[in-house]
């Protein structure tokens, strides 16, 4: 494969001495730091108005390839084992139950052949007859319940390969820090949101009133501007907002990184799903990274402080596999 040079473009929002890295902490650190235990960075690059400018995105190409095809299958498919640890054992049975009905519609079409071929036993043939009809009749009804439960093994798969791929593409955290999404499993819940500027900057406003609350619950706002215009965001620094802004902060300090894989993956997920391409849409995500909900449109902020359990407090730990109504 020939090489592909690398291809650097800076961000205009982001600060001059910007350095991408890796975020190599200690996951509960970063944790504690990106939950808003530690302290918020500063997000005065940001300005103080929620214009529309155009953001020019940094992304890299290079010759490393990625995970395969192969060692994400055998991730999902080790997933997809442990959500539905019985489907194998079903599956099991079905087979041997089309086996067996199998195996008596041969010695049947025997029998009945034999029972054709002999006057003697043509009393005999409706009772085959009937044996024959029952176990085609098994044979059929497992194979279309092995058929069904391999469906939904291979859609689950695909489904979870996707989110696979998902958690491999990494976002900037405004200090700087470049992390996979993966990082945040068990940490916080994603929002995604994938639309022009415009789209993004009406849904940073329509957040506003559910600010606190989201924040209780661990979302965590990924804007991704298809337009390449990411907007600005209105922040008030006076003494009496000070606690809100900090945590509106907080819901919004993630940007995409490596823009073209981020369009790459969006754009897969609109197809599948037969959404236009230029539709503006949001992805929400549960705390172990899978998805817990899509659509068209602005995300519905009040729908997710009504069905999201807070991450902390008196139902910490008990709720966490509980992302809410789907």
């Amino acid at each position: 494969m020939a090489s592909v040079a690398p291809l650097t473009l800076f961000l205009k929002w982001a600060p001059h001495n910007f350095s991408l890295q890796n975020c190599r902490s200690n996951s509960s650190k970063f944790s504690q730091k990106f939950l808003g235990f530690g302290k918020v960075s500063s997000l005065s690059s940001y300005g103080n108005g929620c214009s529309r400018r155009r953001s020019i995105f940094t992304c890299s190409a290079s010759n490393k390839e990625s995970n395969s095809s192969d060692e994400i299958s055998s991730t999902a498919k080790i997933r997809s084992e442990v959500l539905t640890p019985f489907r194998s054992v079903r599956m099991f049975f079905y087979l041997a139950f089309m086996a067996s009905g199998g195996l008596g519609t041969l010695i049947a079409v025997t029998q009945l052949i034999g029972a054709l071929a002999n006057p003697f036993r043509a009393d005999e043939v409706p009772e085959i007859l009937k044996g024959l009809g029952i176990d085609v009749a098994a044979v059929s009804i497992f194979a279309f319940l092995y058929s069904r439960e391999n469906k939904a093994k291979n859609a689950q798969i695909a489904r979870l390969s996707r989110e696979e791929n998902l958690s491999n593409l990494k976002v900037r955290v405004v200090d700087q820090k470049t992390i996979p999404i993966s990082s945040l499993r068990g940490i916080a819940r994603l929002v995604i949101l994938a639309g022009p500027g415009s789209f993004i900057a009406e849904s940073y406003k329509l957040s506003e009133p559910f600010t606190e609350r989201l924040v209780e619950r661990g979302v965590l706002v990924v804007p991704f501007a298809t337009d390449g215009e990411l907007p600005t965001f209105e922040f008030d620094e006076s003494e009496d907002m000070k606690d809100l802004t900090s945590k509106r902060k907080r819901l919004w300090r993630l940007l995409p990184f490596n823009i073209s894989e981020w369009s790459k993956w969006i754009d897969e997920q609109k197809k599948l799903a037969n959404v236009s391409s230029d539709s503006p849409v949001y992805m929400s995500l549960r705390m172990d990274g899978r998805v817990r909900g899509s659509g068209v449109g602005y995300p519905p902020w009040n729908a997710f402080v009504a069905q999201l359990p807070p991450v902390k407090g008196l139902w910490s730990g008990l709720l966490d596999g509980m992302d809410g109504r789907v």
